[in-house]
């Protein structure tokens, strides 16, 4: 009896002490703001100084195309059309060059003898003056033209994206098996 007794006085005596981890903070510890703030300001910062951050970082970033995929220092061209220039032997495997801005320098080497991913040029060596252009294929064409759009699947299987909005079309059946059915749109985890 006295174990539960002095069990139930401990019992209250700490919720008592923990209920101030509840209470609301006294007024002047709070944050006011003078006015109506509709934007975010990160702690730090004035809106003023946040909008000049803001215009800086947007400024660095201009005119660069931050969307895309893939390396963004160099302009390649896409794998079948490198398979086709080296099975024609118009092409070669490029390997790294080893201090290659020295060697530049010294005169050993020409720019245009450095891989173009390693000096941030383009594959047809647009970007080396009096350097001998690569040609163009056919499949390069497509590829610049957008071509490769139609191959980038954000599905981590690969092949035709996965039906995640429901605004794309699926086919029923199993595989091999042809349906008479028109595709159908499916639902986003069948509720939406």
């Amino acid at each position: 009896m006295v174990n539960t007794l002095y069990t139930s006085i401990c019992i209250i005596l700490a919720s008592a002490f923990s209920l101030d981890a509840f209470q609301t903070p006294p007024i002047s510890s709070v944050r006011r703001f003078d006015g109506l703030c509709n934007a975010y300001v990160p702690d730090g910062f004035t809106p003023e100084q946040y909008k000049k951050f803001q215009a800086k970082e947007k400024n660095k970033t201009k005119g660069k195309n931050l969307g895309t995929v893939g390396p963004k220092g160099f302009k390649s061209r896409s794998f079948q059309s490198f398979q086709q220039a080296l099975e024609r032997g118009e092409a070669k495997h490029l390997m790294p060059v080893t201090n290659a801005k020295e060697r530049i320098r010294r005169g050993e080497l020409k720019k245009d003898d450095i891989p173009y991913m390693q000096r941030g040029g383009s594959w047809d060596n647009v970007d080396v003056k009096g350097a001998k252009k690569i040609k163009w294929l056919n499949s390069d064409k497509k590829y610049a033209d957008g071509g490769y759009k139609k191959s980038q699947s954000t599905s981590v299987f690969g092949g035709k994206n996965l039906p995640w909005t429901g605004k794309e079309e699926v086919s029923g059946g199993p595989k091999g098996q042809k349906t008479e059915e028109k595709p159908q749109t499916r639902k986003l985890f069948g509720m939406f």
